[in-house]
């Protein structure tokens, strides 16, 4: 009897080695070929606009506030240095598009310069947000 009972006990045990390593191996492959987006860092009141298409490649955000402060990867940038700043991020993850999030009340002549510096950059497609309208 006490024999009968050992051999119940090791039919009952599940190697689950093999699963724990598909699991670790589909966990890597995730995290490898996931995408970060950069965002701007601050939330802007963008102007409404009836038509507007989406922007899927994008990964660079730049923000710009009312009050002509300009937010880029979560950090407050000074104009000089969009330029910089974008091509740093450009290194890190390569992108054609750059979007500008530009407050409402945002001064014309400060989104102009950042529309300027992102072309010094090497991005030529630029596009606006704007909040569906």
């Amino acid at each position: 009897m006490a024999r009968k009972r050992i051999r119940e006990d090791e039919e009952a045990v599940i190697d689950m080695t093999p699963m724990l390593d598909i699991v670790f191996i589909m966990l890597i492959f995730f995290i490898v070929t996931t995408s970060f987006v950069k965002e701007a860092g601050i939330e802007v009141n963008k102007p409404k606009a009836a038509n507007q298409s989406k922007q899927k490649s994008a990964n660079i955000f730049v923000a710009v506030k009312d009050t002509g402060e300009i937010w880029l990867d979560k950090r407050r940038v000074d104009i000089e240095r969009v330029s910089a700043t974008i091509e740093k991020l450009l290194a890190e993850q390569p992108t054609d598009v750059v979007i500008i999030q530009a407050d409402k009340d945002a001064k014309h002549g400060v989104v102009v310069k950042v529309m300027d510096a992102i072309k010094d950059a090497g991005i030529d497609r630029i596009s606006i947000a704007a909040a569906k309208g």
